[in-house]
């Protein structure tokens, strides 16, 4: 259940490895596993969920173009089935990419089933691929080059067939009744078939606190992702495949608290950050120190990916705009001029990164953080002051326990060591 205040996590991030079901956490690979009669699921970075009916299979997502040929390999050892429908649950590159290699003997493409919000995703995703190459190299490669990262754009099988609010289909005789859901995307479809009591989330269900803060994307819904949630608990299924992280199978208890509770954990911060917005709308940076944070013990609500603190400054983005409060920053002097001020104040830019380094000595990370930053700003040309704050960085991801603040902040010393200020 949830917990108050939040405790130090002590699931750590770790390395993608190979876990059984029952032991399923955000990063767990494999498969396939038969969730229901024959249905399948298998997982490498995302999931994948395969039922076969006497037409054909419908897939629910797709994977990603380089590991489609892996999971489509894996649910080739269940059924060798043609694919007559795909389902995108939203249109991320790890779900709606991968269709191409599950399909055999020069099948032409099938019916592919998305909402109708996932074009402008696509279209915005060719207008901004650059940018968007260079967000993932500091999220997933707590990097600074994005040469290696994936290009953004539309998938070479994008969905043919557009739905509003709700839509059922029948495939073979089996039903799966499609919800749009906004939650870590505006254009998110949650799957439920009826006749099997599988339930395929999306990433509505990841294996860990909700990704519904992410530093450097667009507005999550985490209010309207516990709606659904709950929509999803009163189906009652018996089996989930989510879209990360390894299946439950035939435990109907366990699929609903590991709903509800996630449901619970987006209401409780949606809540208290709203009653702190109330209460005289503070500076931003307020409003998150006077939410107190909610936590879990539960192992699908560890922050091995996303965590409370981002997700309740999602919640202020949206009810805030951009301006943060601070009134030197609704206009602000650019932030080189600033360090320099602070710099001369401090005598040098490596007196700075000086009490950067003995903060950080005395476990304040977080101060010495803001003080190597100006001294970086200050003398980005200085070695000395680049191999510091890199290594007061490295020390403060190895500090965190969810992927997005351990590479955001590998790849602040990754800039540092570059001399480029991170901004």
């Amino acid at each position: 259940m949830i917990q108050n205040p939040v405790q130090n996590p002590t699931d750590k991030f770790v390395e993608m490895r190979h876990r059984p079901p029952e032991e399923a956490k955000f990063f767990w690979n494999g498969g396939p596993v038969e969730v229901a009669e024959r249905t399948w699921f298998s997982s490498l970075l995302s999931g994948v969920t395969a039922f076969e009916t006497d037409e054909g299979l419908v897939l629910v997502d797709t994977g990603t173009t380089a590991f489609g040929p892996h999971l489509a390999k894996e649910i080739r050892q269940a059924t060798t089935a043609p694919v007559h429908t795909a389902i995108y649950t939203h249109g991320h590159v790890d779900h709606a990419f991968g269709l191409a290699s599950f399909l055999v003997g020069g099948q032409a493409p099938p019916r592919v089933i998305g909402h109708r919000a996932m074009p402008a995703r696509f279209e915005r995703y060719t207008r901004t691929s650059s940018h968007n190459r260079s967000l993932n190299a500091r999220q997933f490669g707590g990097a600074v080059d994005a040469a290696e990262t994936v290009d953004f754009a539309a998938p070479a099988i994008p969905p043919d067939t557009l739905y509003d609010d709700e839509l059922s289909i029948t495939v073979g005789g089996v039903t799966f009744e499609l919800f749009h859901a906004r939650g870590e995307t505006d254009d998110h479809t949650w799957v439920y078939c009826p006749d099997r009591g599988v339930l395929c989330p999306g990433d509505l269900i990841i294996w860990g606190v909700p990704n519904a803060g992410n530093p450097q994307k667009v507005q999550r819904y985490p209010w309207d992702w516990a709606v659904a949630l709950r929509a999803m608990a009163a189906k009652q299924p018996r089996s989930l495949a989510p879209g990360h992280g390894g299946p439950v199978v035939d435990d109907a208890p366990l699929v609903q608290r590991i709903l509800l509770e996630t449901a619970e954990l987006l209401e409780v911060i949606v809540e208290r950050t709203v009653e702190v917005l109330e209460a005289g709308s503070p500076p931003h940076v307020d409003v998150v120190r006077r939410v107190e944070l909610p936590a879990s013990d539960s192992p699908w609500l560890q922050p091995v990916y996303d965590e409370a603190e981002f997700i309740v400054r999602n919640v202020i983005r949206f009810f805030g705009g951009w301006y943060s409060g601070r009134p030197s920053e609704l206009k602000p002097s650019p932030r080189r001029d600033v360090a320099n001020a602070i710099a001369v104040l401090a005598n040098g830019a490596s007196a700075l990164v000086a009490e950067a380094q003995r903060l950080a000595d005395a476990d304040d990370l977080a101060l010495a953080c803001h003080l190597a930053d100006y001294a970086l700003e200050a003398s980005p040309d200085a070695t000395d002051v680049q191999t510091a704050v890199a290594a007061i960085y490295e020390r403060r991801a190895e500090a965190e326990s969810s992927l997005m603040a351990i590479n955001l902040f590998r790849s602040a010393a990754a800039y540092a060591r570059e001399g480029r200020p991170y901004a």
